[in-house]
C-alpha cells in the first residue's frame, strides 16, 4: 500500500521521513534543468544518448515533446480529477468511472467518509499512487492517511519533467471500483495514438492475478515488441493470448477523437463485461524513459511521428 513502508510512527516521524525525501528530490531532481536532466536519465534508462537536435526513435521524440510543446490545456488532461470535466463535455458522461468522493485535506480519509462499496483512493496529480479497496473495514486509515499526506506533498513534473504535471493541483479522489462478473479487475487498454491515429494498444491483463502486458494492432494482430522499465525482462511480460474486447470499435472511435489534440498520446480504457469506461489520458508512456525492445520497434515508432 502506498509507496512507503514508514520505519517511524507519529508527527515526528513523518516530519523526518518527508525532510529526508526532500533532500533526495533536491539531490537527484530539483538542482538540474530539464533538458540537462533528460539526458542524463535518457542515457541511463535507454542506453543510447539523446539526440534533442535530430531526435529520430519514439521515446527522444517524447522527449522532445516535453521541451518544446506545452499548452496550458495539457495540465488538465493530466489531472485524473480536472480530465472528467473533459470526458464529460466531449465525449459523454457515461464513460466516466463515479466519482464517490474527493478532498485536499488527508484528515478527511476516514471510513465514516468513505464509500461501504469497494473502491479505489488515488491521487489526482500523480502516476502510481493508489490503493484498491474491497472492504475498508480491513484497511490500517492512519497509515492511508499517512501515505496521502507523502502523496500529495510530491509534484510529479520533477521525476520525468513532464510540464503538465507541475501546476496541478493535488487532490485525493475515490472512484468505485470496476469490478467485471467474475469479480476481478477488468483488463486495462492503454491506446496508443500516434498523429492522430491508433497504432497499438498494450493491454495490462489481470493485474492482481499474472499481471501480464500484451500488444496489439488496432485489428487486434499480436505485435512482438513490449514497452517497459529496463528492469523488466521483455520475455517474461507477455502473456497468453487475449480475445478483444466487446467495446473495442467505440474505444478506438473516441481515442481517435482526443487524439486529434496530441502529436503523441495515449488513452486508456476499462471494458467490464461490454460497458465501457475511461480511464485517463497520458502523454508520455513511461516518462519516455521505458525501453521499447527490439529497440526497431522505437524507430518504426518514431519515424511515424511527426514533430514540429
Amino acid at each position: 500500500m502506498g509507496l512507503l513502508d514508514y520505519k517511524y510512527k507519529g508527527k515526528l516521524g513523518y516530519f523526518l521521513t518527508n525532510i529526508g525525501f526532500e533532500l533526495y528530490r533536491f539531490w537527484k531532481y530539483y538542482r538540474i534543468e530539464d533538458e540537462a536532466y533528460l539526458h542524463k536519465r535518457f542515457l541511463n534508462m535507454q542506453g543510447y544518448p539523446l539526440n534533442l537536435a535530430q531526435p529520430k526513435s519514439l521515446n527522444e521524440k517524447l522527449q522532445w515533446l516535453k521541451i518544446h510543446d506545452r499548452r496550458p490545456i495539457y495540465t488538465i488532461f493530466a489531472d485524473k480529477y480536472a480530465v472528467r470535466d473533459y470526458v464529460k463535455d466531449h465525449i459523454g458522461e457515461e464513460y466516466l468511472i463515479p466519482l464517490l468522493y474527493s478532498t485536499k485535506n488527508p484528515a478527511d480519509i476516514v471510513p465514516e467518509n468513505l464509500p461501504d462499496e469497494p473502491f479505489i483512493l488515488k491521487a489526482n496529480h500523480d502516476s502510481g499512487s493508489f490503493l484498491i479497496v474491497r472492504d475498508k473495514k480491513q484497511i490500517d486509515w492512519k497509515k492511508v492517511r499517512t501515505d496521502c499526506k507523502w502523496w500529495l506533498s510530491k509534484n510529479y513534473y520533477w521525476i520525468d519533467r513532464e510540464w503538465q504535471y507541475k501546476d496541478i493541483e493535488p487532490r485525493i479522489i475515490i472512484e468505485k471500483l470496476l469490478i467485471d462478473k467474475n469479480g476481478k479487475i477488468p483488463n486495462d487498454y492503454k491506446v496508443h495514438c500516434i498523429n492522430g491515429n491508433v497504432e497499438f494498444i498494450y493491454v495490462a491483463v489481470d493485474r492482481e492475478g499474472v499481471n501480464k502486458r500484451n500488444i496489439y494492432d488496432s485489428n487486434w494482430n499480436p505485435l512482438p515488441f513490449s514497452w517497459a522499465n529496463k528492469f523488466k525482462d521483455p520475455s517474461k511480460l507477455r502473456g497468453s493470448e487475449i480475445h478483444p474486447p466487446a467495446s473495442l470499435e467505440r474505444m478506438l472511435a473516441l481515442s481517435v477523437e482526443i487524439a486529434k489534440l496530441f502529436a503523441y498520446v495515449r488513452v486508456d480504457f476499462y471494458d467490464v463485461d461490454g460497458q465501457l469506461f475511461f480511464g485517463e489520458i497520458t502523454q508520455c508512456h513511461g516518462g519516455g524513459f521505458d525501453q521499447m525492445r527490439p529497440i526497431e520497434w522505437d524507430y518504426k515508432f518514431g519515424e511515424m511521428l511527426k514533430i514540429d
